[in-house]
C-alpha cells in the first residue's frame, strides 16, 4: 500500500525530468533512461523503457519535444534524438518555477509534523 503513494510522487515528476535533461542537451531515449537511473539513486534506480517512451511519445504529441533520426551504427536502424521546442522550453521553466512554490508550500506544512 505504501508503495503506491510513493509510486505516485514519482509518476507526477517524469514529465519535467525529461523535459530537464532534454533541455541540457538533445539526447535519445535509451542515453535518458540511463541518466535518470544514475542521477536518481535508490528513487528512480528501477525506472524502466516501458515508463520513459510513452512519456517521450506524450510529449512529442503535446509539441514541447521534437525529433530527428539518425542512423544508429550498431544495428543498422535509427535512433530518434529529441530537443526542446520552445514551447518546451516554456512549459519547462513553468514548471520548475510551480516545482519551486509547490516544495515550498508541502515543507511548510511538513514543519508541524513531528
Amino acid at each position: 500500500m505504501e508503495e503506491k503513494y510513493i509510486q505516485q510522487f514519482k509518476k507526477g515528476a517524469y514529465e519535467m525530468i525529461l523535459l530537464s535533461l532534454i533541455a541540457q542537451k538533445e539526447t535519445y531515449g535509451y542515453a535518458i533512461l540511463t541518466e535518470i537511473q544514475k542521477q536518481g539513486g535508490e528513487i528512480f534506480a528501477f525506472a524502466k523503457e516501458g515508463t520513459i517512451y510513452p512519456i517521450l511519445y506524450r510529449l512529442t504529441k503535446a509539441g514541447l519535444i521534437q525529433y530527428r533520426l539518425v542512423p544508429a551504427k550498431a544495428n543498422g536502424g535509427e535512433k530518434k534524438y529529441y530537443s526542446l521546442t520552445r514551447e518546451g522550453k516554456d512549459m519547462l521553466e513553468k514548471m520548475k518555477n510551480f516545482w519551486e512554490n509547490y516544495k515550498d508550500c508541502v515543507d511548510g506544512f511538513m514543519k508541524g509534523d513531528a
